[in-house]
């Protein structure tokens, strides 16, 4: 789904003789297809991205120095109060981040694009480092010029605040989404400080319990091992949809798909709410942990092996007593491998 995009705007932080610097842009970018292009280009990336984290901003209420807290709330607060217009909301923004980058000694040249943008009936703020890499252009005369160029593969600092939501719930701990590195929450430290927040929701965590509640709950319910994966698929299914567009998981929406789809005596939500560790009503999810519904993997040892949960008693049989895995017919291009390492003409 494109946004419907209001207002962007473009800084740039370069390296000089060891030190960071920034250029700070005068005007904001035109809307046109270029722009358009490259902000949802951007939202596309970041909207796959299948571990994110959750924030909130934080307040001279929380156990913070005052020194700590980062002005970047106050700056949004005054532009969307019309104090600020948005060229000096962005300015007063980039100039935060390099006093972030100077700080944390971080020398990496890029782009900071800030963009405001209205989707699904509620305003939204994207904030992100956009990397840079060296690459050969051809010029309208045909000859050929080096020049920098974005790499939005590379994109790993990047936020989005709900601004609807901010301002309609303050007391929400998940407003902001932001992007989580692999190696945790320290790729992302010096970005979060500059936003002035702090990580207010555990998705991983959240998710984590919500498959291990549907285990729990195909366990009690005593199904049928089809019916079981079947209702493991729909789970996955429901939360993946919600995924895919923004929105978190409600688990009495939830239940009510799953009764209708696979009608069972006691409903999920009646058996999370008396659960000993109850699901909260609604959080966002973390999309690999929610894979586990219909997967198995792992590796170790030299061994790599996955596979969709459809499989298991099928075309993939499991000895519980010798932990022997035994797969019937295996995928094409592992057996075209197979077959030319033992000199056998596939």
């Amino acid at each position: 789904m494109h946004a419907d995009i209001k207002h962007s705007i473009i800084h740039q932080f370069y390296t000089s003789n060891g030190q960071i610097g920034l250029r700070l842009a005068p005007a904001i970018l035109p809307i046109n297809d270029q722009v358009g292009l490259l902000i949802n280009e951007l939202r596309e990336i970041y909207d796959a991205k299948p571990s994110k984290g959750y924030a909130r901003f934080l307040t001279s209420e929380d156990a913070v120095e005052r020194s700590q807290l980062s002005a970047f709330p106050e700056h949004l607060a005054q532009w969307r109060g019309a104090r600020l217009d948005f060229i000096e909301f962005s300015q007063m923004a980039a100039k935060l981040l390099h006093n972030q980058l100077q700080h944390y000694g971080i020398l990496e040249a890029g782009f900071l694009l800030v963009a405001s943008y209205y989707q699904r009936g509620q305003d939204f703020l994207l904030v992100a480092f956009l990397p840079s890499k060296d690459g050969v252009s051809i010029a309208a005369d045909l000859s050929v010029d080096r020049s920098s160029q974005l790499d939005l593969s590379r994109v790993q600092l990047a936020a989005t605040i709900n601004l609807s939501d901010w301002h309609d719930n303050h007391t929400s701990a998940s407003y902001i989404s932001f992007i989580k590195g692999r190696v945790g929450r320290k790729v992302s430290d010096f970005f979060l400080d500059f936003l002035g927040c702090a990580e207010g929701v555990n998705a991983k965590q959240l998710s984590q319990q919500l498959v291990q509640s549907v285990q729990h709950y195909v366990q009690q319910q005593d199904l049928p091992e089809q019916q079981s994966k079947l209702l493991r698929k729909s789970v996955y299914d429901i939360c993946d949809a919600q995924w895919q567009q923004g929105e978190p998981v409600r688990i009495k929406d939830l239940s009510e798909q799953l009764q209708q789809h696979l009608p069972t005596a006691s409903s999920f939500a009646d058996f999370t709410a008396t659960s000993s560790t109850p699901l909260a009503d609604e959080f966002p999810m973390d999309r690999t942990i929610l894979r586990k519904l219909v997967k198995f993997q792992g590796q170790g040892a030299g061994i790599s092996v996955g596979f969709d949960q459809q499989a298991l008693g099928e075309r993939v049989l499991y000895d519980v007593h010798t932990d022997t895995l035994t797969i019937h017919g295996t995928p094409p291009n592992l057996r075209d491998q197979l077959r030319r390492f033992f000199g056998i003409d596939s």
